[in-house]
């Protein structure tokens, strides 16, 4: 009997525990979750990081902007200068086998390429060996080439310079970090050196990024520039078996 007079006390203490463990849980469980809904609503913005990346960002930003600017510009020249009429040739040659050298290069004008260019100076130098033709022609090809060139070096240093100031970043960050901690003593904490974290490692993402795209821009660019030159040759190729047929 007084073992079962004490089994309604025993199942009251043991409702109080789970009641108390229930409660212990929840707050602990609420708590966090209140945490992580905090943490969650508090978020970086692309132009915070950039602000956090320190003084390193603005040559960074200026690199982009020129490399930008560099290959819209070159994209736009050199799809001009790819253009190309495919009757030009066969009216040039036509021109030519009538005599009527000035109506070829007044053709010639009109058109305003680099092939245009090319065949404009090789129709002053007939008469001459083919050999003086061939040189001259080829000197303004390279002329040619060299304009579509213009801003390359641009994007090529920024390709190669960007992730060194990145780099460059991550040091003094790094550097600014240590000095915190060096400062604060026993008594450091994250937030004594998170600037100098969020410098070293926004600068290196930045510089990457800004690099990494100059450096696909560039490569574009050069197959761009060396696809017009395989198109220049084939036109002075052409146009020399052309000045050379009335001989034969």
């Amino acid at each position: 009997m007084i073992l079962l007079n004490s089994i309604p006390a025993t199942i009251t203490t043991v409702a109080d525990t789970v009641a108390t463990i229930t409660d212990t849980m929840t707050s602990t469980v609420t708590e966090p979750a209140h945490e992580v809904a905090t943490t969650t609503s508090t978020s970086l913005s692309i132009w915070d990081l950039c602000l956090e990346g320190g003084f390193i960002m603005i040559p960074l930003a200026l690199l982009s902007i020129l490399a930008i600017y560099v290959f819209i510009e070159r994209a736009i020249v050199i799809h001009k200068a790819s253009q190309y009429d495919p009757s030009f040739m066969k009216r040039i040659k036509d021109y030519v086998a009538d005599g009527e050298i000035e109506s070829a290069q007044n053709l010639c004008k009109k058109q305003d390429s680099p092939a245009a260019r090319l065949i404009a100076k090789g129709l002053t130098r007939i008469g001459r060996p083919a050999n003086d033709i061939l040189v001259a022609i080829e000197n303004t090809g390279n002329i040619e080439i060299a304009n579509l060139g213009k801003g390359l070096p641009w994007l090529a240093t920024t390709a190669a310079g960007a992730p060194m100031l990145g780099f460059l970043g991550t040091v003094i960050g790094m550097v600014d970090a240590f000095y915190s901690i060096a400062n604060s003593g026993n008594a450091a904490s994250i937030g004594d050196f998170a600037g100098g974290i969020y410098t070293a490692l926004v600068t290196t993402v930045a510089g990457l990024v800004v690099g990494i795209i100059a450096l696909f821009a560039y490569n574009y660019i050069v197959a761009r520039i060396n696809k017009v030159m395989n198109q220049l040759e084939a036109r002075t190729m052409e146009f020399m078996d052309l000045i050379n047929e009335p001989n034969k």
